[in-house]
């Protein structure tokens, strides 16, 4: 037989594009359209639809960016239509490459109730299955004009990310606006000749399916007359019955389809556009479930299902009968989808706590899958929050990412940092929004790691990022996937049904251990640095307004702010989403959350202030009272209580340095800061050691050129150590008077480079081993990045870098490429690194960027260690001003510090002490008896009954034994969930609970009072 195989594939995609898929709206007439362009930001749907509007031609243009148009289409549908299937194609002028990227409509009946919404890949609205013909047709759609930021041509800096500096510029013209007849057997044979040509593309030339496939499709298109498609597509349907027909081989590998739609809770585009987003998708979502009997719908972020509730109750309700049918299945049990580098201890822990509460409480749903699909990298702490939260699966997507090394398995038991495994999938179809392509199944076959061992996979099927969610095209493709010979069998499904399945037949899976390090956008962990700072402070500010709110609950009768302290975690929650706390959404986002940010920390510190003055007892004429945050006793005040003031913290004077600059010394440190403002000698004086590298100098400012590949407020490329520049030039190294503050007897630093400005102030407190730097920027630099460095004369193998509820080890080392990927990583409030029986700390009150390094001595024998700090970055896309302006750090250098040291100054630095006018010494709620358990919060329980709840940590990676002793008469205690839902029975003895915790574990306890 000759080979003529390229010719009818030719054939195939020609024919299809050009005659068959017109054919499937074979006849159509024009719908009236007028518009009403809103003014401002969004308006009430009753309005949109009550304001009329003008007439408005297709090819028209229309929307600004980020504005609200209301348009009105209406018609009549042709009398010799009746009978027939009537569509309305609604086009706004979509690029059908872009779903969830550019503009979306919502379509509402008259009386307000919404349709369905409209984005690139559907763009039809069914008027009737049957028509009657004559029928009246008047529909609305309410348009957001969402500008393009990530365009074909990506990454390239855009005014666009914000209304404010936006230009007016329609971005939009409108498109077809028609009534059509729908013709259902054109389109199913579109579907089959589809999934077929998708699949023979993956089959070998030389295998016989392939050219099953080919002829049947030759005979099919033999049977199509091109001037009467509509009337010969059934017949030519019955020619490729046979191969659509055949079914799959016995070992053919399983795919659970899981309808989706991944929606980024701000991206490029704000947050009030995904209240939006969320509302069009699940109008879209619960329609094609009514269609459809056979899809499953899953949707993550308990925040996007409170929109709804809050913001489009007619879709909620739509929404929770579908839950409650068990068709539309809430996943994921935490708020939002949010990163997990970054966000406190006790942050993630209330992820968990929010998300599940939310769906407990709705829908009465125990969600046992965690789902993140796209957050860049996880934390080795996840494994065990799972399982305290009552979940027992993890599910990503993103490590597919991977720049450097793939990585080993797709089904796997994740083990954490105590010890804890949560069997986790991540599937190989390689992507959070399947379109169930014959590629995209393929390559997950190809792709699978574990044949032999397992036989299925998950697959979320849907367009997402922007939204849209699955299509019936992608349900088409499905139901002749789902027995078919020569490709994998596809089936939607819940993801529970998945896990259950996958877990029975590979229980044995391998086992990975530690965090889930994405080999990518590590610049994450530094852009947009006054997020994350507004991230952290709100974290500690949260800790204290429980903390001081509790005791002064029990202590002064103070009235606890349940629904404030509720709605004020959410709030600091939602901004932890995978696209906000990293720093790579649009600068609308940012800028909003500067605001919100403000607004959280006023109202916390206003708690804070209240409950302290109800402890205090402060009046006209008093002393002061010195409140203790941290979980550590410092001075007088013991931790979580507060003592008098025994005098203000003082610094020590700097004296004049032979060859210029200063000398601060307290007898436990000997610090010399040269003519430059450099920290040249850091000297331990109970190690006799110096803590410096030989010839090298601390605090080092080194800025560096920032250009990444692509991505740009994403990654940080490793050439960019190719070029560093020193900043050694100052232009005041000066003495700032003693005083009897914080910072008195601090040496001044003024340095400028570029178009910016630097300040620092660097002490030494008197009596503590402990050197402080106080950084204030002035940042005016474009892609450029600022490290803060620490040369250090210790030879170390490995680093411990604090994460959630621990530290984790990372190596120093590159000899593995495995090694090598983790240049930039994360670390929360301390690194450390240690020779045995010295360590040194460097602390840091904002930021989680750094970089360790190792360099070989002057005299080439043994090495030392550098760690960096990454302060500041410049990327210009998508936000093309980020971080401009002034920024203010904290951080310090601890030598002799073992980790304990480093987990106490980490804190310590994070939660400085709070001097309130007062008498009143405050005994703590509770105390532990060993410095290695530290207690993470302390909080009266959620559901108002008044017990007290504390969590708590073995933080130095090794077993511990305490008390825990509680401040007040104790009636119950118990170990709880995260949920603080009773496991067990605590023994007590006395006020007190006896403890044994393995290494990294938590511990949450909820304490009944007795009256």
């Amino acid at each position: 037989m000759h080979n003529d195989r390229t010719i009818t594939e030719a054939r195939l995609k020609r024919v299809l594009d050009e005659r068959i898929r017109p054919a499937v709206y074979p006849e159509s007439v024009p719908l009236a359209v007028t518009v009403w362009h809103a003014p401002g930001e969004p308006v009430p749907v009753a309005e949109g639809i009550a304001a009329g509007g003008v007439p408005i031609e297709a090819g028209a243009a229309w929307g600004p960016p980020w504005g609200t148009s209301w348009f009105t289409v209406a018609g009549t549908v042709p009398r010799e239509w009746a009978g027939r299937t009537v569509e309305a194609l609604l086009d706004l002028g979509f690029d059908e490459n872009m779903p969830g990227f550019q503009c979306e409509g919502l379509v509402y009946r008259p009386d307000g109730s919404p349709v369905k919404g409209l984005n690139p890949r559907n763009q039809w609205v069914r008027i009737a299955e049957r028509a009657a013909g004559g029928e009246d047709v008047l529909l609305h759609v309410e348009a957001s004009s969402n500008p393009v930021i990530l365009d074909y041509h990506p990454f390239v800096p855009t005014e666009l990310g914000d209304r404010e500096t936006a230009d007016g510029a329609p971005r939009y013209r409108l498109a077809r606006m028609d009534l059509a007849v729908f013709d259902r057997t054109v389109w199913e044979l579109v579907q089959d000749l589809e999934v077929l040509e998708g699949l023979m593309a993956e089959l070998s030339a030389d295998t016989p399916r392939r050219w099953e496939i080919l002829r049947a499709v030759e005979r099919a298109l033999d049977a199509v007359d091109l001037q009467d498609v509509g009337g010969t597509a059934a017949g030519a349907r019955e020619r490729l019955a046979a191969v659509l027909s055949a079914p799959a081989h016995a070992s053919a590998h399983r795919i659970s389809a899981v309808g989706h739609a991944h929606i980024d809770s701000a991206w490029l585009w704000p947050l009030r556009e995904t209240v939006r987003k969320v509302a069009r998708t699940a109008s879209n979502m619960t329609a094609l479930l009514e269609d459809e009997p056979e899809f499953v719908y899953a949707m993550s972020q308990a925040q996007q299902f409170a929109w709804l509730k809050e913001h489009r109750p007619e879709v909620y309700a739509r929404v929770k009968k579908a839950v409650a049918d068990g068709r539309f299945v809430p996943v994921g049990g935490m708020w939002v989808e949010s990163d997990t580098n970054m966000p406190g201890s006790e942050a993630l822990a209330r992820q968990f706590v929010h998300g599940k509460r939310f769906f407990l409480e709705e829908f009465g749903i125990e969600t046992e899958e965690v789902w993140l699909p796209d957050s860049f990298g996880y934390s080795a702490a996840l494994p065990q929050l799972v399982r305290l939260a009552g979940a027992k699966w993890f599910l990503t997507q993103k490590i597919s990412w991977n720049r450097t090394n793939k990585f080993p398995h797709h089904t796997f038991w994740w083990e954490g940092l105590d010890g804890t495994r949560v069997f986790t999938h991540f599937p190989p179809i390689d992507t959070y929004n399947a379109q169930l392509s014959g590629g995209e199944v393929a390559h997950a076959v190809r792709n699978f790691r574990e044949k032999g061992g397992a036989t299925r996979s998950l697959a979320p099927t849907g367009w997402g990022d922007g939204g849209g969610g699955t299509t019936r095209e992608m349900l088409a493709r499905a139901k002749r996937l789902a027995d078919l010979e020569g490709s994998a069998r596809v089936a939607f499904e819940k993801p529970s049904a998945f896990f259950e399945k996958a877990h029975a037949e590979y229980g044995e899976a391998p086992v990975w251990v530690g965090e889930l390090y994405l080999e990518l956008h590590r610049a994450t962990l530094t852009s947009q640095a006054r997020t994350k700072q507004g991230n952290r402070r709100a974290e500690h500010l949260l800790h204290e307004a429980e903390l001081w709110a509790a005791t002064a609950a029990v202590r002064a009768g103070f009235p606890y702010p349940y629904e404030a302290l509720d709605r004020i975690w959410k709030t600091v929650l939602l901004h932890q989403f995978h696209d906000i706390l990293p720093g790579t959404s649009i600068a609308w986002v940012h800028r909003e959350a500067a605001v919100t940010y403000a607004a959280v920390a006023a109202e916390l510190e206003g708690i804070v202030a209240g409950a302290l003055a109800a402890l205090a007892g402060g009046g006209p004429g008093g002393g002061t009272v010195v409140f203790n945050a941290a979980p550590h006793g410092r001075g007088e005040a013991p931790a979580f209580g507060a003592a008098a003031a025994a005098g203000p913290v003082r610094c020590v004077p700097p004296e004049p340095r032979d060859g210029g600059g200063f000398v601060l010394a307290n007898g436990a440190l000997r610090v010399e800061i040269d003519g430059r403002g450099l920290v040249v000698s850091v000297y331990d004086v109970a190690a006799d050691r110096e803590t410096l590298a030989p010839g090298a100098a601390a605090n080092l400012l080194q800025l560096h050129q920032d250009f990444p590949n692509m991505w740009d407020a994403w990654d940080v490329d490793h050439f960019y150590r190719n070029t560093v520049t020193d900043l050694t030039d100052a232009e005041t190294v000066e003495v700032v008077e003693t005083a009897e503050a914080a910072d008195g007897g601090a040496v001044r630093v003024v340095r400028a480079f570029g178009s910016s400005r630097v300040e620092q102030r660097i002490s030494l407190p008197a009596g503590e081993r402990r050197l402080d730097i106080a950084t204030e920027v002035d940042w005016h630099e474009t892609e450029k990045f600022l490290k803060a460095a620490f040369p250090l004369d210790v030879h170390a193998d490995r680093t411990a870098a604090e994460t959630q509820f621990g530290h984790l080890y990372r190596p120093t080392h590159t000899n593995t490429s495995w090694d090598a990927a983790k240049f930039e990583a994360c670390a929360h409030r301390f690194v450390h690194l240690e020779e045995p029986g010295w360590g040194v700390a460097v602390v840091n009150d904002s930021t989680y960027g750094h970089d360790v390094t190792r360099t070989v001595r002057p005299d080439g024998t043994g090495t030392t260690t550098t760690v960096r700090l990454s302060l500041l970055r410049a990327p210009r896309f998508p936000d093309p001003r980020t971080d401009q302006g002034t920024h203010r750090f904290r951080y310090a250098l601890v030598p002799g510090a073992s980790v304990g040291d480093a987990v106490r100054e980490g804190y310590r630095i994070n939660l400085p002490e709070r001097r309130v006018p007062g008498t009143t010494a405050v005994r703590p709620l509770v105390r532990v008896g060993n410095e290695a358990v530290v207690v993470s919060a302390v909080k009266l329980a959620d559901d108002g009954s008044g017990d007290v709840v504390v969590r708590l940590y073995e933080s130095r990676g090794g077993r511990a034994r305490t008390r825990l002793e509680a401040g007040f008469p104790l009636a119950s205690a118990s170990v709880c969930d995260l949920l603080e839902r009773p496991l067990a029975a605590a023994a007590a003895d006395g006020d007190a609970v006896p403890l044994s915790l393995r290494p990294f574990q938590i511990l949450t306890l909820r304490l009944g009072r007795r009256d």
